[in-house]
């Protein structure tokens, strides 16, 4: 794909199947999801809108590292919810620029409020 395709283009392609929690879940719970579908990142959606994002880095720098529990912390408490999102408008050489300098591997696409994928 050419860095200069739009970002609409690449999901086309990819696909935009979405994997989300809700907040309120348990980080074991999202943990298992991603492990179940082969991801590192999970959306947080509260009331069909995004609310955030976990991913593994979250569990292991936020859970893992600090003695807390999976089984008993909450999405909500460890997820990053200020979101780092673009649009499917976006080039993919600016989607990978906007990655490299927020140093994020996963980038939620919104048109409107409305996920488009990631």
């Amino acid at each position: 794909m050419k860095p200069t395709a739009k970002i609409g283009s690449l999901l086309g392609a990819k696909g935009s199947a979405i994997w989300a929690v809700e907040p309120q879940a348990t980080v074991y719970d999202a943990i298992a999801m991603m492990a179940d579908k082969g991801v590192g990142a999970l959306l947080v959606m509260k009331d069909g809108r995004l609310a955030g994002i976990i991913s593994e880095r979250d569990y292991t720098r936020k859970v893992i590292l600090k003695g807390r529990s999976s089984k008993e912390e909450r999405v909500e408490e460890i997820m990053t919810a200020n979101v780092v999102t673009a649009t499917p408008e976006h080039t993919v050489e600016e989607a990978m620029r906007l990655m490299t300098e927020k140093r994020i591997r996963h980038l939620p696409i919104l048109e409107g409020a409305r996920v488009a994928g990631v």
